[in-house]
């Protein structure tokens, strides 16, 4: 993703909304970022612009979230039995 890319999407949403990082994939956790941006060239001379964890991490990632990220397929809870009632004059 270039920086013109990230611009086009960033600038369809909400401008007050926070932003996270998600992270890690296997085990997906949401963290907030410091708010620095730094560019500098990689190993080949080439621009790369980097975006700061802040280093807090403030929980698990919503699942949904990591769905539609691609890194877990969507979930539905198993269906639970009927539980059985107790019947009124039962020799209890």
């Amino acid at each position: 993703m270039t920086v013109g890319e990230l611009i086009n999407r960033l600038s369809t949403l909400d401008r007050t909304a926070p932003v996270r990082l998600a992270v890690n994939p296997f085990f997906p956790m949401a963290h907030t970022i410091a708010g620095a941006v730094v560019e500098a060239p990689d190993h080949q001379g080439r621009p790369i612009v980097y975006l700061a964890d802040s280093g807090d991490q403030i929980g698990y990632l919503p699942p949904g979230v990591a769905v539609r990220l691609g890194w877990q397929e969507p979930t539905v809870a198993p269906a639970r039995p009927r539980r059985r009632s107790a019947r009124p004059g039962a020799g209890q």
